[in-house]
């Protein structure tokens, strides 16, 4: 394919141990991922939300190594990513939150658990806050409270430093999207390449995930719909939905939370996430060696230990057992 060209959104369906399928939630088409693992009927259903400029692809340890546990594990492209519909609107929290409750639904269940990365997580945040009876626990990669980042961007410079500069960037009218897509989508592999750690940079398994996240990033309407999230996060703080939705999320959640950073993540400081903890009383945070902003992919093992383990403990020796096994 050259980098003239245009990618059909069924290229991100890529062959492995998972079954693609189409789902229809809050009033659009939504590409999912399920793993191919034999588990229980009444499984206990794991959905996993990538971040900004990525895909379902980023989950593909966490897709196979959770379903081992004996969870229904399924990877979502967001709204507007991948081979998902990317409608000209949407995506607000209070829709993107929908998205996830209309999904839950749809795959046949009354509750979830949900794990995001970066922007995904923020949607994990919004889902738990509006949809509470929808939500069993929550998971994040590099994803602070909203309210924590809002408060950390605007009081600790080096947060500051870190994170705003980008973030005004792509407030710009269509600038943004030709920097995401120009040249093969290279600015998509450059900020990878920035954020995670040095040593699996060096690796082919960065290589082959940064060439597929470029790929995704110029699917027709990928790259406008990403920075859309961004948009709306900025310029609706001083909207009247902005201010409601924000005013909102600082209702504590009492329920589960896991908080994962990367030891060497210079994106979000540890000092970020750790901010705001009465919003989350029951929140637990581990710092995950040998990562970067990208622990899930850079360091699967240890995340998918790390996030089992948490699952066990808090839900009991019972929560995923694997008598009467199913395939899905």
């Amino acid at each position: 394919m050259s980098s003239n060209s245009f990618p059909d959104p069924s290229t991100v369906r890529y062959d492995g141990p998972w079954t693609h399928r189409d789902v229809h939630a809050n009033g659009i088409r939504f590409h999912v991922v399920e793993a191919d693992a034999t588990v229980r009927a009444d499984a206990p259903l794991v959905l996993l939300l990538h971040g900004f400029a990525d895909f379902w692809w980023s989950w593909r340890h966490q897709l196979t190594g959770i379903a081992d546990h004996g969870y229904r594990t399924v990877a979502v492209d967001l709204r507007g990513y991948g081979d998902t519909d990317k409608p000209p609107r949407g995506y607000d929290g209070w829709t993107l939150a929908g998205d996830i409750a209309g999904l839950i639904r749809a795959l046949g269940h009354t509750e979830a658990t949900l794990v995001g990365h970066a922007d995904g997580g923020l949607v994990c945040w919004a889902t738990a806050v509006l949809h509470p009876r929808l939500v069993r626990s929550i998971a994040l990669v590099s994803s602070p409270h909203p309210a924590a980042l809002k408060s950390a961007v605007l009081r600790d410079s080096a947060q500051r430093s870190a994170w705003l500069p980008q973030f005004l960037r792509y407030q710009l009218p269509r600038y943004p999207e030709t920097l995401l897509t120009r040249r093969g989508g290279a600015e998509v592999e450059r900020l990878l390449r920035e954020r995670v750690g040095e040593s699996w940079s060096r690796t082919a398994e960065f290589t082959e995930t940064a060439s597929r996240m470029r790929t995704a990033i110029r699917i027709p309407g990928a790259a406008h719909s990403a920075l859309e999230y961004q948009r709306w996060a900025f310029r609706s703080q001083w909207r009247p939905d902005g201010k409601r939705f924000m005013a909102t999320m600082r209702n504590p959640i009492d329920i589960p939370v896991l908080g994962l950073r990367g030891a060497n993540d210079q994106y979000l400081l540890a000092s970020t996430i750790e901010r705001d903890q009465e919003l989350s009383p029951r929140r637990a945070l581990v710092t995950i060696p040998n990562a970067g902003h990208y622990a899930h992919q850079e360091n699967p093992g240890k995340v998918n230990e790390v996030l089992t383990a948490y699952w066990h403990e808090q839900n009991g020796a019972n929560d995923a057992p694997k008598d009467d096994l199913v395939s899905p």
